[in-house]
């Protein structure tokens, strides 16, 4: 469906330019978003085009017909939809205003659709659709609380059992804390040392060689389990999740007297900032964390400059 959107598209749009209709039926913005959906195999943003595009009013044009103003409209909606924060502990969901980093997040997954079988139209006109879903400039703020080994050792030492294993691995991996919940024991092979990470933000599975400190951890946490099962697993021998290890991680803050605002993902970044310091490169530490070289420069890039400056003044003659 995805190669057949994509080229009745192009001939669709050929055609106008040279003056012709198009007679067939030209498939919908949700055909074209569950085309990139099916390509990508990304579980968050098919979340996001289930919750955002599928549901809406702009999942039945078609894309032949639709315009700038179509995904203004779709756009205002997405910025006035509150953001879910999280649940409670008797299940209450609470909500928040959308940030603007928010907004720019949940444009992506349409964005890319379209942008994978419509041209963009001619700027300033109501044919440019791309226009409409530019993101918010510097709207993505760089993170800036870190813990030291110290803390984050001090962390652990708090954590009721059942969830000090899975921070732990927060800890010494740079993964995100969903990609970590995800991993089961098929995914850790103890002869070669490798983790095999395939589910994560960006669709794409992808191995990593960890040295033998760290697979002893694994192997620990492996010992007498089924290969179906979940590395990391709450007493009931359920995954975790986000509302599953966000109270035992405020419990065990507020024991360590830390920063009341650390959570699972404060531990990924205290894990690249570390790798950054230690002199990885860039490019290994984006392969390891499953990001972008982009999105590691722009959020980390500041801490090569800054190791850069102290190396040129220790040479200073």
């Amino acid at each position: 469906m995805f190669n057949q959107a994509k080229a009745d598209t192009e001939l669709w749009a050929d055609t106008v330019e040279c003056g012709g209709e198009r007679t067939p039926d030209m498939v919908t913005v949700k055909d074209a978003c569950e085309a990139y959906a099916k390509e990508r195999h990304c579980p968050i943003q098919e979340g996001i085009l289930r919750r955002h595009v599928y549901s809406d009013a702009i999942a039945k044009v078609r894309l032949d017909k639709l315009r700038r103003h179509h995904l203004r409209s779709w756009r205002k909606r997405l910025e006035q939809a509150p953001a879910l924060v999280s649940r409670n502990k008797k299940g209450v969901k609470r909500w928040k205003e959308r940030a603007k980093s928010t907004v720019n997040r949940d444009m992506v997954p349409l964005r890319a659709a379209l942008g994978q079988v419509l041209k963009p139209g001619a700027p300033n006109t109501d044919a440019a659709w791309q226009e409409a879903l530019r993101p918010f400039k510097g709207a993505d703020r760089r993170r800036e609380l870190y813990l030291d080994k110290e803390e984050r050792k001090r962390l652990i030492d708090a954590m009721r059992d059942d969830a000090r294993p899975f921070v732990q691995g927060l800890c010494m991996l740079p993964l995100r804390p969903g990609a970590l919940a995800a991993l089961t024991v098929r995914d850790f092979d103890k002869r070669t040392r490798t983790l095999t990470i395939g589910k994560d933000k960006n669709g794409n599975p992808r191995q990593i060689t960890v040295p033998p400190v760290i697979a002893d951890f694994f192997a620990e946490q492996v010992k007498s389990k089924l290969p179906a099962a979940p590395i990391f697993a709450r007493v009931g021998g359920e995954p975790w999740n986000k509302d599953a290890w966000k109270y035992p991680i405020k419990e065990a803050v507020n024991a360590a007297r830390l920063p009341s605002a650390v959570a699972a993902y404060t531990l990924r970044h205290c894990v690249l900032t570390d790798l950054i310091r230690a002199g990885l490169p860039i490019l290994t530490v984006a392969q390891l964390s499953g990001t972008s070289v982009a999105m590691i420069e722009k959020h980390y890039g500041h801490l090569v400059r800054d190791d850069a400056e102290e190396a040129l003044a220790s040479i200073a003659i």
